[in-house]
Formats: structure tokens, sequence, C-alpha cells
């Protein structure tokens, strides 16, 4: 279940479709080992998108998890209250589908229906949700809303692994809240951010829902190649699967490359 895609989609990255000159024909598929991945790699609109989630990623995921390790301190605090419906408010964004949610927010950024800059507009103040320079943060806000409540919860539950005696004996030698968080509960917490952020990493590279939801409504800043699962899915939607393939294959290899990396330098920290 899991290895067929992969291996399918590998093998058909390795053909290209060749079409006659005048298209009367049925396209042919060509045994072009490098063909579609040089393509892919001289496609300035799937490089874009590349590098739009890079930079999605590098900003996005470190924001989200510090607002998540934030909430989950908060949550694990000696004088918080009402912890129970603080996790299950933090928790529901993420029980949204992802699509609904996208349609939610498409609401709230809408020039004709924003309530945001309805508000705004009483300052002399407009948010250019759409616009090219932002609409990308656009987009990140909705998966921050949707996404830091359920890190929260996973850090939280690492929190609560902490046994009492170490937290009694810091309170005892005088570390006051804050001490306590950093020296102690973070980096208890050490192995929950790992997991969340390479998570969060994949989780930007598979960038769908919430562009593909927006595009019809954001004036055309958001293109068909927005994102490189939007890149591919534009060459699906083309009939060029082997095309769609090789994007795909790239995609992979470099989510895997990052995510190895990032194991190897948090293991290398852990062990010094």
């Amino acid at each position: 279940m899991y290895l067929a895609p992969i291996i399918y989609a590998a093998v058909s990255s390795l053909s290209t479709i060749r079409r006659s000159g005048l298209g009367l024909t049925a396209p042919t598929k060509v045994f072009d080992p490098l063909g579609n991945y040089t393509r892919a790699l001289h496609d300035d609109a799937f490089i874009g998108s590349l590098g739009r989630v890079a930079l999605f990623g590098v900003v996005q995921v470190p924001v989200m998890l510090g607002l998540a390790l934030g909430l989950a301190l908060l949550l694990d605090a000696k004088s918080a209250r009402g912890k129970g419906f603080f996790r299950l408010a933090g928790f529901l964004p993420y029980a949204v589908p992802g699509v609904s949610a996208a349609l939610i927010w498409s609401f709230m950024y809408s020039p004709l229906s924003s309530p945001v800059n309805r508000l705004l507009a009483h300052a002399g103040v407009t948010m250019p949700f759409f616009g090219s320079d932002v609409v990308l943060w656009s987009v990140a806000n909705i998966v921050t809303w949707s996404w830091a409540g359920y890190n929260t919860i996973i850090i939280y539950a690492a929190l609560q692994s902490i046994p009492a005696e170490v937290l009694e004996a810091a309170r005892v030698d005088g570390a006051g809240a804050f001490r306590t968080a950093w020296s102690i509960k973070v980096p208890a917490v050490r192995g929950a951010l790992v997991l969340t952020t390479v998570f969060s990493v994949i989780g930007s590279a598979q960038l769908f829902n919430e562009p593909a939801v927006l595009q019809p409504v954001s004036a055309g800043s958001i293109s068909s190649a927005f994102t490189p699962i939007m890149s591919a899915q534009s060459a699906v939607a083309a009939g060029n699967y082997p095309y769609a393939a090789a994007q795909s294959v790239i995609l992979a290899l470099l989510v895997g490359v990052v995510s190895i990396t990032f194991f190897k330098i948090t293991g290398r920290r852990e062990s010094a």
C-alpha cells in the first residue's frame, strides 16, 4: 500500500509524452529517463513553487510551533484554570476540515465581505489579503489557525510526562516559573518539538487545500503552480502524468533530505 504508488510514480516519471506535430494522433510514451526531470528543473513556475513553499516553511513553521509551545506552557502552568476548556478550544480548529477552513477564511479575506477590512476602514486602512506580496502569509495564517492547537496538545502531553519531583526540586531551589519553563520544561519536550517540526515541514511541502480553495477569489495572485502539488495537479489535468510524477518525485526527495538532515542535526545536539 505504501510502496506501490511510490514505485509507480518513479517508473512513470522515466517516460515522456510525445505528440505529433498536428496533434491528430494519440500521444505516445517514450522512455526518456532524464527528460521530465530536466524539464522540471528548468520550469520557472515549478522552481518558483518550490521556493515559495520553502519560504513558507521557514517562516510559518517556527511561528506556529513557537505559538504552540507558548500555549502548551500556559496550559501546563500550575496557576492555569479551565484547562479542559482551553485544550478543547485550541483543538477545535484542527477538527474543521482544511477545505471548510479555507472557505471560512476566504470570506474573512474577501474585499467585499471582509469584516476585518470593515473594522480597519474606520481608521482609513485596508489590508490587501490577496495582494501578491501578502497572499502567501494569508495562506500561512489559515494553516497556523488550523494546526497550532493540534501541536499544542502534542507538546502539552509531553509536558505531562515530566516527573513532579523534578519540578518540585526546581521550586525548592528557588527557580521561578520562567526559569523552570526554560531550563526544565522546554528541554524535556525536545522530542515532541522535533516530531512536530518534521510533521510541519512535510505538511508545508504538501500545501494544497488552502491555496486551491482561495485561488478562484484571489484575483490571480494564486496561480495554478502556486505550490509544487498544485503544479503537479496542473500537469495531471493536462494529461501529462509522467511530468506530474517527476515533479512529485523531486518534491519527495527534497522533503526526505530536509527531514533526514534535521533529524541528524537534532540527534547530534541531544548526544552532545
